[in-house]
């Protein structure tokens, strides 16, 4: 094939700028949006006062902040999600990082994974005692590493050799989480039981430059044993991104959304299906729900789309867009 001459390549872009095709290039440039999430589950007004609701609120709007900061100021969508997963790992409320659940033996296990959208680059870490912030030491893996997953004393060690910070175990503890691993074994309970919610936390963006990043951090489910791992680390699975079809980061019941891959597929019924966001996670997330399990997901889409899709009564999220969109929720009817 020959190639075009420059000068009437010139003349044909100068057609297109006519024709309004800067223009729409233009109306893209700085458009940015991130969706983020504290866990699905049993979430009920009947259930939450109005100030354990307002201080969720809170806690979600402070978290969406610190991603749209990042993104309204032209940074990439990594560094937004990893200072919205951050802030939500340091808040006892959810189920990452301070206030991560119990295991069985009385400890804390932490699992993150995140992915850079514009070549599918992921770091993940699965198992981890002490890390103050698992998506951090995820990144490292990532960056750092020529590996994808690391975990248990392995990751631990890489951690310490990277300089990531680590903290006390009793600075995870809180009464709530402690509480619920006593009544599981005094009461012979499952996990799903006295985890009513599940309090993995995540978030996805698009930013100004056009890449896409997903990253979720969790401590798994109460009574965890054997070193189980859920979906929250597993690419494909609970952490997925690529700018050619969405990012995803996923909250529930790990082993069912393992098993479905749920992250990977929503994007490829987007990509080969040609299937808009909503409609690909409402297929995926019901598909989880027939085999038995639940959650959620939070979604955005290349165009800038950001949506949820749950089968639970309720899951603690929020997004924003450059466009104006701004919100935090909490229930299903929201």
């Amino acid at each position: 094939m020959k190639r075009i001459p420059e000068s009437v390549a010139a003349i044909v872009a100068a057609c297109a700028a006519i024709a309004g095709v800067p223009a729409m290039a233009q109306e893209d440039e700085g458009r940015w949006s991130i969706a983020i999430h504290g866990g699905a589950g049993t979430l009920d007004r009947a259930d939450m006062t109005p100030e354990r609701d307002a201080a969720y609120r809170a806690s979600l709007q402070a978290a969406l902040d610190a991603g749209k900061a990042v993104l309204a100021g032209g940074g990439s969508a990594l560094d937004a999600i990893e200072a919205v997963v951050t802030r939500l790992e340091d808040d006892e409320k959810f189920n990452a990082g301070r206030g991560a659940v119990f295991t069985w033996d009385g400890t804390h296990e932490l699992d993150a994974a995140i992915m850079d959208g514009r070549d599918r680059a992921a770091g993940a870490i699965a198992g981890v005692i002490g890390v103050r912030h698992p998506i951090m030491l995820a990144r490292k893996v990532m960056t750092d590493s020529p590996h994808v997953m690391l975990a248990g004393e392995g990751a631990e060690e890489f951690a310490h050799e990277q300089g990531v910070e680590f903290m006390p175990p009793e600075w995870f503890d809180t009464d709530a989480r402690r509480e619920a691993l006593e009544r599981m074994k005094a009461e012979k309970l499952s996990a799903l039981d006295v985890d009513i919610k599940f309090g993995t936390v995540g978030a996805v963006a698009l930013d100004t430059h056009g890449n896409l990043a997903a990253g979720t951090s969790t401590g798994g489910m109460t009574g965890k044993r054997w070193g189980r791992i859920g979906d929250a680390p597993v690419i494909g699975a609970g952490t997925y991104a690529d700018n050619d079809s969405c990012a995803v980061s996923a909250t529930g019941w790990g082993e069912f959304f393992i098993r479905v891959g749920v992250a990977r597929t929503i994007c490829l019924r987007m990509q080969m299906r040609g299937e808009d966001a909503q409609t690909a996670s409402d297929a995926v997330i019901a598909e989880v729900g027939a085999m038995g399990g639940d959650g959620g997901v939070i979604v955005v889409a290349p165009s800038g789309d950001a949506v949820f899709s749950m089968n639970t009564t309720g899951m603690y999220r929020g997004r924003a867009t450059s466009e104006g969109l701004d919100e935090v929720a909490i229930y299903g009817d929201e």
